[in-house]
Order: C-alpha cells, then structure tokens, then sequence
C-alpha cells in the first residue's frame, strides 16, 4: 500500500469587508475542493461579534476574517482564490497543537462560541527556544485555567507563504461562551467575583509578559464555522 499524503494546515488572515458572503459560498467550497482541501474553517468579525470589547490591530487596517485549512494539494492555487475575494490576504504554514478540543460543530453550522484568534510576535531579543518554551508548555495551563475556554488550539508558524507576508510566530484559537463578547466575567469564569476577577487577569497578564504576548499582536474576535470537503 502506497503511504498517505501528509496532510498540512495553513492559516491565512484576511482584510476587506463584506467577507461572510464570499468565503461562505458554497462556490468558493467546491473551488477549493478541487484543489485538494480536505476541510475548511472560517472565522469571521461579522455582526456576530460585533460587540466584543477587545480587539487589537497593529495592522494599519484590523483583519477581517482568518482561514484555516488542512490539505496536501494545491496551496498555491487555495492562496489566490482567497486572494480574489479579499483585498489583501497572507498566509503561514504552521504547527497545530489541539491543547483543548473545541465542542463539536456540525458541518456549516456557526459555532455557539466567541472565538478569539491571536497572532503573536516573538519580542527581539529572546530566544526562539524560550520563547516557545515559555508559550506551548508554560503558559498554556495558565490560559486555560484563568479563562472560561472551551476550546484552545496553538499553531505554531513554520514558514510564510511568501516573501511579502507579515511575520508572525505563533496564531491562537481560544473559544469562550457568547456571553464573553460583552461580559468580562463570562470571558474569565469568574462568576461575579470580582476578587477572583482580579485574580485571573493578574495571573493572566503575568504570564503573557513571560513571552510577550501582552503586547505588538493582533486580536481578532470572531464567529466560527466548519465545513468538511472531503
């Protein structure tokens, strides 16, 4: 029997308006298909999400929707068709490591969840081995144990798509309850209790600063959608 083909994920992030219509089109699906995707994520900052409190953009325009894809086909032709539905786009090999499985999610249903991506730089000056140490191994339990996450997904940036891409390191999926879009408590877990409020987000940010990722990221909220194109 002939091995398998690797199958490798990549991330694209995505800027313009008007988003949900085109990378939810079943068009687009079967275009991809073609090209070898085996599955589709689609997370968009859609009227879903439009009231989450936190947000941060370094871009000098905020990104708009992020693609997760899994396949041993065509990246190439996957990067230009998102391309001609955005006004820009870029994309990363990268690493997964499912640190906390996200419930279940029926084929192109939009996920009952705020899902929240991340895109870290490693600061200047620190070393890659720490700095990965310090994130994947160390912070970890921090982040799952002081928020209300329901789903913590890490991906490790291996190599850009091109030589004009943005560098990012590391891309982070967290999903929260809906509630977490405008209630800091629901975000945290912390029921309330604003001493133990204060708790979380004490730990939380210490543990951020260990790898710097308390600051120069982009924080995207989102609504999460599946589709499987196999």
């Amino acid at each position: 029997m002939l091995p398998m083909p690797a199958v490798t994920k990549y991330i694209f992030a995505l800027w313009g308006e008007d988003l949900a219509e085109s990378l939810l089109d079943p068009e687009l699906h079967a275009r991809l298909a073609a090209l070898g995707l085996e599955h589709l994520q689609v997370n968009l900052d859609d009227a879903g999400v439009a009231e989450a409190k936190l947000r941060i953009a370094t871009f000098d325009e905020p990104i708009r929707g992020v693609v997760s894809v899994w396949t041993s086909g065509d990246i190439a032709g996957v990067a230009t068709a998102l391309d001609e539905i955005a006004v820009s786009s870029a994309g990363w090999q990268v690493e997964e490591r499912r640190q906390l499985e996200p419930p279940a999610l029926a084929d192109g249903q939009r996920a009952d969840a705020l899902s929240n991506f991340a895109f870290l730089r490693q600061p200047e000056g620190m070393d890659r081995e720490h700095w990965l140490d310090r994130w994947l191994v160390h912070h970890t339990p921090v982040a799952i144990e002081t928020q209300a996450t329901s789903g913590y997904i890490q991906n490790v940036v291996v190599a850009p798509l091109a030589s004009d891409t943005p560098h990012i390191d590391g891309i982070v999926e967290e999903l929260f309850p809906t509630a977490a879009i405008t209630d800091i408590h629901a975000f945290y877990g912390s029921n309330g209790d604003n001493d133990e409020l204060t708790r979380r987000l004490t730990a939380m940010l210490a543990s951020t600063g260990t790898f710097g990722a308390h600051e120069n990221l982009e924080l995207v909220p989102t609504s999460r959608y599946l589709f499987d194109l196999g």
